[in-house]
């Protein structure tokens, strides 16, 4: 009997970003989440709507692809830690956070 993955197919999260992501068409938000053993990181976009989660992976990184502009991020930990951080997505670079809950 064969094991079968299913969810969705997201790239795993790694501080490198994935082979053939062109930088040149792309602005990346990124960051390390530490001292939380659960975490999500939430998008939400310049005006405070929702934009998309990602679960925080296991040793703490999240990535968003976004349009260039203002953002917030928003990481949401176990013990109802919460912790809003502003960041500017900019064509061609990686916005990098770190973040301490």
């Amino acid at each position: 009997m064969s094991s079968t993955t299913q969810g969705c197919a997201a790239p795993e999260q790694t501080v490198a970003l994935p082979a053939g992501i062109d930088l040149s068409t792309q602005a990346v938000i990124q960051g390390v989440v530490t001292g939380a053993t659960t975490a999500y990181a939430r998008l939400l976009d310049g005006s405070g709507e929702f934009t998309g989660e990602v679960v925080v992976s296991d040793e703490g990184i999240f990535r968003f692809f976004a349009a260039p502009g203002d953002w917030t991020v928003r990481i949401i930990a176990g013990g109802g830690v919460t912790k809003d951080i502003a960041v500017e997505a900019r064509l061609g670079e990686v916005s990098q956070l770190q973040v301490t809950v």
